[in-house]
């Protein structure tokens, strides 16, 4: 089992940045990758972020590469996805999810194979 709890969503205007931190708990050591994903209202869940928490390795979304940087403290358990240059698109609820089924579902996004998911955090940007 892994807990999942996502902060560091909120509000801002374009052109900002945000912080999103995720802190895992419970059989931490089961997560091949860690993968940030985001949902609109009316729009189907999507890949944003990935990290291997292995060897540290990550991909990312075109819409937001060049963009926002996911990276990890595996001391403390710890995701993180860093957003420069927020846009009004970006706006979703933001979701934390582990993989723990050794990595094949990790850089397609495939989100059948993340088991665990935080409870999502609200990231609203204004124009």
């Amino acid at each position: 089992q892994v807990q999942l709890v996502e902060s560091g969503g909120g509000s801002v205007q374009a052109g900002g940045s945000l912080r999103l931190s995720c802190a895992a708990s419970g059989d931490t050591y089961r997560r091949s990758c860690m993968a940030w994903f985001r949902q609109a209202p009316g729009k189907e869940r999507e890949g944003v972020a990935v990290i291997y928490t292995g060897g540290g390795s990550t991909y990312y979304a075109g819409s937001v590469k060049g963009r926002f940087t996911i990276s990890q403290d595996n001391a403390k358990n710890t995701v993180y996805l860093q957003m420069n240059s927020l846009k009004p698109e970006d706006t979703a609820m933001y979701y934390c999810a582990a993989e723990t089924r050794g990595g094949t579902y990790c850089y397609n996004f495939r989100q059948v194979g993340f088991d665990y998911w935080g409870q999502g955090t609200q990231v609203t940007v204004s124009s």
